[in-house]
């Protein structure tokens, strides 16, 4: 006799299954991503499609964008340099080959890395990024090499091809060059029949779509619907970048950025039907250190490729590392129980708070779940929208300048109208340190400033916080 539902134990044991696989992926796991840090590495070069936002330039250190790297490696340094970061950075629990091209447009260069890793770093989790054209044939691969996280761009799941064939000129598919809407139907039905294949052999799918104004925005809530149906585990809205200098076909031809609000906005209209991933940066191909950090320049070719296997396991040292990530975990238990689970995932206005009413606070952090970073060093604040009931976590803002470069490259001038137009929209700003120059910058947007929160949790402090900014005791009691 067989039962079609599913017993509350084994419930558990997937969700506990679920929660191992995630607990120290920084990409995964909002609450991961201040402690643990990822490494890209760059064995990737070549693509199969041809996207309008993409632009893979290299030696391009001074940007911060999917598609950049400064250098190609091959599988052997790749992990010769994962294995001298891992040892430097003992956070490090995370591998990802994201490019600069498509993981697996580059197959055999991508799992023989994935080969080593198992080798000389098996306690480290290994990633796959991907347009997810060739998807369907890997899968296999990617089981066979412990790969359990996939993330798949996957950008509209309109079947006429419209919107896909504004958004990719063509693919190649079967050795030769298919374009248009053609192109675009060719795609949509690898990516979907790839991500089934996937979560039906239990890895997590992230999905990444980039948030095109006039192009896809209206298309993302129905990508969202379309990925639940196929048990996707994250999906990703990433505003599109479109500079001009970036060189894309977008950027050249003047199609617009995403704001921060339409990113929101987006947001809010899929986070009833998805998990939204609400703290990516759009890493480099050579991305290292914390999400939110590149340490890649202090990392070069030079500085690992010259030691000897038994040399650079020496520096990675597994025990040694085994013991920092059990101390991290010690930490994070200690600002869970400081926190006191205040902070709501996908929460409604409702259930964030009892008249419907919630303020956006902004917080400076430099990681570790502390408000540890002074303003005039922040170059990005996460955003959380609260309420008096509890909290959620929305996203992360950049800005190009910090308001002070301190001694060395300080020139007179203080970048605070950035600041203020990233800003113009959050009620508080919570930060280790503010002067009275830009706190009085601020109060022309009505932004209020706090610093009396210094050092302490962040999810806590938010909390409080806008209790004792924004709802006093006597509202509370007549709500």
């Amino acid at each position: 006799m067989s039962c079609s539902c599913t017993s509350s134990s084994t419930q558990e044991n997937l969700e506990q299954n679920i929660m191992d696989k995630i607990n120290n992926h920084p990409c995964y796991s909002e609450g991961a991503h201040q402690h643990y840090a990822r490494i890209h590495i760059a064995v990737a070069p070549a693509c199969n499609i041809q996207c309008n936002y993409c632009n893979r330039k290299f030696d391009c250190s001074n940007e911060s964008r999917p598609g950049v790297t400064s250098s190609k490696l091959n599988p052997q340094d790749a992990v010769k340099k994962v294995l001298f970061v891992g040892g430097k950075i003992q956070q490090l629990s995370v591998v990802g080959i994201a490019g600069p091209g498509d993981a697996l447009a580059n197959p055999k260069k991508t799992f023989e890395t994935f080969k080593l890793l198992q080798e000389k770093a098996p306690d480290l989790k290994l990633c796959i990024s991907t347009n997810g054209l060739r998807l369907p044939e890997f899968v296999d691969e990617i089981v066979k090499y412990n790969v359990d996280h996939v993330t798949v761009t996957i950008n509209s799941v309109d079947q006429t091809g419209e919107i896909g064939s504004k958004i990719y000129p063509w693919v190649h598919w079967n050795h030769k060059k298919i374009f248009g809407k053609q192109a675009a139907k060719i795609l949509l039905e690898q990516q979907l029949k790839g991500i089934k294949m996937l979560t039906q052999r239990g890895i997590l799918v992230k999905a990444n779509s980039v948030l095109i104004p006039g192009v896809n925005d209206k298309e993302v809530a129905n990508v969202a619907k379309k990925l639940k149906e196929l048990n996707v585990f994250l999906h990703n809205i990433m505003p599109l970048l479109s500079k001009p200098e970036f060189g894309t076909y977008y950027g050249l031809n003047g199609q617009k950025s995403a704001t921060d609000q339409e990113v929101m906005q987006a947001q809010e209209a899929c986070g009833m039907d998805m998990k939204l991933m609400a703290h990516c940066r759009q890493c480099r191909a050579d991305a290292v250190g914390l999400i939110g950090e590149d340490r890649s320049n202090e990392y070069t070719d030079d500085v690992f490729k010259t030691k000897s296997w038994e040399e650079l396991e020496d520096i990675y040292n597994i025990k040694a590392r085994k013991q920092r990530h059990e101390l991290i975990e010690n930490w994070r238990k200690a600002l869970e129980g400081a926190n006191e689970r205040v902070k709501i995932e996908q929460a409604s206005k409702e259930q964030l708070s009892s008249n419907n009413q919630t303020k956006l606070i902004a917080v400076t952090t430099a990681g570790e779940g502390t408000i540890n970073l002074h303003f005039g060093s922040a170059t990005e604040f996460l955003i959380y929208e609260a309420g008096d009931k509890a909290i959620k976590f929305v996203m992360h803002r950049k800005v190009e300048n910090a308001y002070c470069k301190g001694p060395e490259d300080c020139d007179g001038s203080y970048p605070i109208e950035e600041i203020k137009n990233t800003l113009k929209d959050v009620d508080l700003l919570l930060t280790e340190k503010i002067g009275e120059c830009p706190q009085d910058e601020l109060r022309k947007i009505d932004l209020i400033t706090d610093d009396s929160y210094a050092l302490q949790p962040i999810e806590k402090s938010v909390f409080e916080a806008t209790k004792k900014h924004f709802f006093s005791q006597k509202e509370l009691e007549v709500n």
